[in-house]
């Protein structure tokens, strides 16, 4: 039907508008929870300065080349990840496209209900921003409570989803771009005056130092494989987000100065994430024996506490702080609906209002299933497949965090190393003019070599050790 024509088609198939546009929205995909409340857990779990240094090199080392890698096969096709991956290197390669829509349809199936989380603890916190903090609250039985809630749970994904579908509606330029451009520049501003409090704070030397002073005899070989496996995890890699927004990045812009910002960004936001983190942590006496069981805990149970007894203008950051969390998880949920919106668009000729519709409301069915996993079905939340993974929100989880994508990230490395020409790769990455700081023969180096065996690593963790990135 006329009325119903693709907007890509009518449009053109859509570009980002200039470079700082793209680098909004990439930047936006890889800023999500990982960065505000895993990174600091697991930075915390593994001791700081040692796992923080390591962790820094495997993004250098694993994460940048991959980005490259996958924005380089978007842009150079202008498909979406099937499309790209056939183009780039031949029919039978579609699967692993195929691979990084289902990873992206697995994570915003769960993911959106952790962000429904946020919606619900910022309505909270102003409540007790403008009534006081209620004395003697136990925050942990209220979080349980609040998660077995079914329809409370259902409620505030739909609501999150629904936001994540009217960006998605509006376009590349008119929906992603744009709200990028907003809510970065905000989420930006939420965590500087973040950061600002908390080095007021009496514990922020104590935090400074356990962060960036390492001491490897504290990091074991659980921390290493976690922080090669978090570095390859936060930039959202292996699930077709970067070579779907590669796919709108246009002949004249650099694909490596573009990576370059991104990592920096998505890596100086978790470090400032931790230092806020532990700077609260280390100025409230015995807290550091209260830390630990779950990234849940620290940022919905001992968190909300500690900003009305602890942190200097509490009131008003408290509200700040979750609208941050819903900002960074909206601009992740965002790409993750684009990545499986776009499949629709490219390989079947669907258009953008009628694919966003169909594949967002297929994802929320699951949602459902996720939402009502805590607790909401006796059924649902004691489903289990893998062992210790109870729920289907578990199961989905470990199934993406230890599967879907280092799977998908590593076929992608294997591709774009083994079976991209060096002429192909060398030609499309020089495009738009590189940095100072750029070696093709470097980058072809890693891409290679060092990251299909840092990705490898992962899966040999998972299959024969039993490791648990979820």
């Amino acid at each position: 039907m006329a009325g119903d024509a693709p907007i890509e088609q009518n449009e053109g198939r859509g570009q980002w508008t200039s470079s700082l546009g793209f680098i909004l929205a990439a930047t936006g995909s890889a800023i999500g929870l990982g960065n505000l409340w895993k990174f600091p857990f697991i930075t915390w779990e593994n001791r700081g300065g040692a796992f923080v240094l390591v962790y820094l090199l495997c993004i250098v080392a694993v994460g940048l080349p991959i980005m490259m890698a996958e924005i380089l096969i978007g842009r150079k096709t202008q498909k979406s990840a099937v499309g790209a991956m056939k183009e780039a290197f031949g029919k039978r390669w579609g699967i692993v496209g195929g691979w990084g829509v289902l990873a992206g349809f697995v994570i915003l199936s769960y993911y959106s209900v952790i962000a429904g989380w946020s919606l619900f603890y910022f309505t909270k916190a102003l409540g007790w921003s403008m009534s006081g903090f209620p004395q003697g609250a136990q925050l942990g039985d209220d979080f349980t409570s609040f998660a077995a809630q079914g329809g409370l749970q259902i409620g505030l994904s739909g609501l999150f989803m629904a936001a994540t579908m009217g960006v998605v509606l509006s376009g590349v330029k008119g929906g992603i771009e744009r709200t990028a451009r907003i809510l970065l520049p905000v989420l930006f501003v939420i965590l500087i005056l973040l950061l600002v409090s908390a080095l007021s704070m009496s514990g922020s030397g104590q935090a400074l130092s356990f962060i960036f002073r390492p001491n490897f005899s504290e990091l074991g070989m659980d921390g290493l494989l976690e922080a090669l496996g978090h570095a390859f995890f936060t930039l959202s890699l292996g699930m077709g987000a970067m070579i779907t927004y590669g796919s709108y990045v246009a002949k004249d812009q650099s694909i490596v100065k573009a990576s370059g910002v991104i990592v920096v960004l998505d890596t100086v936001i978790a470090l400032v994430a931790t230092i806020i983190m532990f700077s609260v942590i280390f100025s409230v006496p015995g807290m550091e024996e209260q830390v630990g069981g779950s990234t849940v805990g620290m940022l919905f149970i001992s968190l909300p506490e500690l900003f009305y007894s602890t942190v200097p203008f509490g009131r008003v950051l408290a509200p700040a702080f979750y609208i941050l969390v819903a900002f960074a998880a909206l601009t992740s949920t965002i790409s993750l609906l684009e990545v499986v919106a776009a499949y629709a668009i490219d390989e079947h000729g669907i258009g953008r209002k009628k694919a966003t519709l169909m594949t967002g409301g297929a994802i929320f069915l699951v949602t459902v299933l996720c939402a009502l996993s805590f607790g909401g079905s006796s059924g649902l939340s004691a489903f289990e497949i893998f062992e210790g993974k109870a729920g289907v929100f578990g199961t989905l989880d470990h199934l993406a965090s230890n599967w879907l994508l280092p799977i998908g990230g590593f076929l992608i490395t294997l591709a774009t190393g083994w079976f991209m020409t060096r002429e192909d790769s060398e030609a499309e990455l020089a495009l738009g003019g590189v940095p100072a700081w750029y070696s093709y023969g470097a980058w072809r180096f890693f891409i290679r070599f060092v990251a299909p065996v840092a990705v490898g690593a992962i899966l040999v963790a998972v299959i024969f050790f039993g490791v648990d990135f979820s």
